[in-house]
């Protein structure tokens, strides 16, 4: 199996997350995380617009459109709903979720976990990426997830910080 993790801790890697459901013996494994420093509201509230808009690199998944800044009014997540919105489509499907907490789907063969976990003044925000797929293209997953997903809890983070302090200039 291929593992890579950024960005977490031993017992964040250990954790259960509920992509493992899905993915029983996976080929690939791969963790992320940030440190938010905002509540988990502003996190889970910003995880949300996922389903709206890659929050990547906006040129290469999203045609070049800006994933928006600003806060919108998107409704919680539903298993069966759309994952996201990419290059013009709706992209992947939502698995399950822990409202305020867990976001779980599929998209382009991998299943994926986003973890919104409070701590003492900020709030971790996980994310695992487990598939099933060949050895020879499990590497090159896992480094164009590392740069994808890199960019957007980076991005996601960002926003969130900004909506605490009460501004979304980001």
């Amino acid at each position: 199996m291929i593992g890579d993790r950024w960005g977490v801790t031993d017992d964040e890697v250990q954790r259960h997350y509920g992509c493992d459901a899905f993915v029983p013996e996976p080929t690939l494994e791969a963790w992320r995380g940030v440190t938010v420093h905002a509540g988990p509201e502003a996190v889970w509230a910003r995880l949300r617009q996922v389903r709206i808009a890659p929050y990547s690199y906006d040129l290469i998944d999203n045609l070049g459109r800006r994933s928006p800044r600003e806060l919108r009014d998107v409704p919680e997540p539903r298993p069966g709903d759309p994952f996201t919105r990419a290059f013009g489509l709706d992209q992947g499907r939502v698995l399950a979720v822990d409202a305020g907490r867990e976001l779980t789907a599929r998209i382009m063969g991998a299943h994926m976990s986003y973890v919104v976990a409070p701590q003492e003044a900020t709030t971790r925000l996980l994310l695992k990426v487990s598939a099933r797929t060949s050895r020879v293209v499990a590497p090159v997953l896992s480094v164009g997830d590392l740069v994808m997903a890199r960019k957007q809890l980076l991005t996601l983070k960002a926003l969130a910080e900004a909506d605490e302090r009460g501004r979304s200039t980001v």
